[in-house]
């Protein structure tokens, strides 16, 4: 018999060697989130590389918005504390184009189980201990969007309503603020769905109108996934916006 081919050897650009090296060291905390990272040729000593490599290392991970370049400051580690970046996940928004934050109104949080579908969603096993959370998101105090969170409970210990009753800001800036958990991505879902007798009670409409159902999956270094979250969210002028590029 013939021998088999040899497998060719992966092969990556040494750019995308110092992104992994710079996602390394986010991973293992060494520069926070709002924190500047070392300059361009700071990096380049340290990596016995070109600046030119470093720098198209950095465009890399600014492209993905986990790094955010300021002219004549530097390059920082982006973060959902800062105002242009608290929202950048949310993609319910006004026909008029206005920018508007939401309210939070929390109605319970819970421990459960995670089952089978979620387990596999959060790569948990199944019966995992959980945080099940409900709130209704308000755009000028009209409910909009009735959302169902759900946590892995080891990721976010002692974590208790008044808890997240009590932060200002996105959940995600709640993440990152309280338990140093960055979500850089997500995964979406869409869908039609009737609104059943309780989520038509939270959004102040009759059961059986038409909502749009939006799954997430958010996920934070290492591609890891944090956070499952089902929104289903009225889009009477208002409409869900993504711009592709």
């Amino acid at each position: 018999m013939p021998a088999k081919p040899a497998a060719t050897p992966s092969y990556r650009p040494l750019y995308e060697q110092i992104r992994i090296l710079l996602t390394q060291s986010l991973v293992a905390g060494e520069w926070k989130p709002g924190e500047a990272i070392p300059s361009e040729l700071e990096l380049a000593a340290r990596y016995r590389v070109s600046q030119g490599t470093v720098r198209k290392a950095i465009d890399a991970l600014a492209s993905e918005h986990i790094l955010v370049r300021r002219q004549g400051k530097g390059t920082f580690v982006a973060s959902h504390s800062e105002p242009s970046y608290q929202y950048r996940f949310l993609r319910v928004m006004p026909d008029t184009g206005e920018k508007l934050h939401p309210q939070n109104l929390f109605l319970e949080l819970k421990r459960a189980k995670a089952g089978t579908e979620l387990a596999a969603s959060l790569r948990l096993k199944a019966g995992t201990a959980i945080h099940s959370i409900k709130r209704v998101l308000l755009f000028q105090n009209r409910p909009l969007i009735h959302d169902e969170i759900a946590l892995a409970a080891r990721q976010f210990p002692g974590l208790t309503l008044p808890r997240l009753e009590e932060f200002k800001g996105s959940m995600y800036s709640f993440y990152e603020t309280v338990y140093g958990l960055r979500m850089i991505r997500a995964e979406e879902r869409l869908r039609a769905v009737s609104a059943d007798a309780a989520t038509a009670a939270h959004l102040n409409v009759a059961p059986g109108t038409a909502l749009l159902c939006v799954d997430r999956i958010a996920f934070t270094y290492g591609d890891k996934p944090v956070e499952w979250r089902r929104g289903l969210c009225l889009t009477e002028g208002f409409s869900y916006f993504n711009e592709l590029s």
